[in-house]
């Protein structure tokens, strides 16, 4: 009932960039199907008007609550070592090792190798990588992550100006060749 876009597309559409933001839907659509719709669509919560603040508040809690435990858990998940390539990540230690050797990596090198750990053989566009890396919110341009990625790929490339583990995708971003 929003002027020029629904609710349902509002929520499509934050869906679509970012997977992590909570949303709750405030509306006067109150039937069932419409509450099905909006959680299918990726709403964390559904009330209808009229409701109470102390209602909503709890509800915000609860919400929030959730969305911690889920990024508590996420961050668990990269505790463990695991292998990138031929190296052997270590998340808690913030370092690559190669045959006896060690290599230091910055937290955002750290999150990029676990981003594409993540999602091996897949393109991955530079602003979905962005907003996975540095945030929705981050207004720089892609030339940073491009930076970043010269920089991790002077540390497990053989050759890094023809990298074989984390290629390039011309007009679109990057994939990692597991």
């Amino acid at each position: 009932m929003m002027p020029e876009k629904s609710g349902y597309d509002v929520c499509r559409d934050i869906r679509a960039i970012n997977e992590d933001v909570p949303i709750i839907m405030l509306t006067a659509k109150g039937e069932e199907i419409d509450k099905v719709v909006g959680l299918k669509l990726g709403a964390d919560d559904y009330m209808t008007k009229p409701f109470g603040i102390h209602e909503l508040l709890a509800r915000i809690s609860a919400v929030l609550r959730r969305s911690k435990r889920q990024k508590n858990k996420d961050k668990e998940l990269f505790q463990e070592p695991f292998m990138f390539g031929e190296f052997e990540v270590n998340p808690k230690t913030y370092k690559l090792y190669k045959q006896g050797r060690s290599i230091d990596l910055s937290e955002r090198e750290l999150k990029l190798i676990c981003h594409f750990h993540d999602c091996p053989g897949e393109v991955l566009s530079r602003d979905k990588i962005l907003n996975a890396i540095w945030g929705i919110d981050y207004l720089g341009t892609t030339r940073t992550l491009d930076q970043h990625i010269a920089q991790l790929r002077k540390k497990i490339e053989v050759d890094p100006s023809n990298p074989c583990l984390i290629t390039t995708v011309h007009g679109v971003g990057y994939r990692y060749e597991a």
